[in-house]
């Protein structure tokens, strides 16, 4: 069999084995969902423009190394482009959609507005390590580089955000 052949073959078999993985990597890291599959693809076009396969020692962690560059690629053109998502817009794009029901609706609607506040008083930092570890369900190590700071830092990110919320909170009931 042909060298390129042979490439393309392993790349196949490669992204057959973890495409589902590679759009759950994806899918959990980017603010537009329906664009998973795309940037998997993406992938699998890359990793057809590797010149050297052979060299490649465990080619599932290459696979998902190049997934990983490009989640950092698509986020730098984002940052550039201004569609990057802000630490604060992820707290005004959840506003409900109507009134809650419920004899509650008010008492909820105040503590959601309530929480908001809280939340926009943290640092920066701080402010991004909650929406990413609550909204995004991203682990402290995912944290950490999406961050830039160490995994004790992103934990104590957190823990500060907690003890704030908490207390803030405990001030409205």
């Amino acid at each position: 069999m042909p060298l390129a052949e042979s490439k393309k073959a392993l790349v196949e078999g490669l992204f057959a084995t973890h495409r589902e993985a590679l759009q759950t990597f994806f899918y959990r890291r980017i603010r537009t969902k329906s664009d998973a599959a795309d940037l998997a693809q993406d992938v699998y076009l890359r990793m057809l423009r590797v010149t050297d396969v052979d060299g490649i020692r465990n080619p599932g962690a290459y696979l998902f190394a190049v997934a990983g560059n490009l989640l950092k690629e698509n986020a730098a053109k984002d940052r550039r482009e201004g569609r990057g998502m802000a630490v604060g817009d992820y707290l005004t794009e959840q506003q409900p959609c109507g009134p809650p029901e419920g004899e509650h609706a008010l008492d909820d609607r105040k503590r959601v507005e309530r929480l908001r506040e809280v939340l926009m008083q943290l640092p920066p930092k701080c402010r991004a390590a909650v929406v990413l570890r609550y909204r995004y369900e991203l682990t402290a190590p995912e944290i950490a580089e999406q961050l830039e700071v160490s995994i004790f830092m992103v934990k104590k990110y957190l823990g500060q955000a907690l003890a704030h919320c908490r207390r803030r909170m405990a001030r409205l009931g």
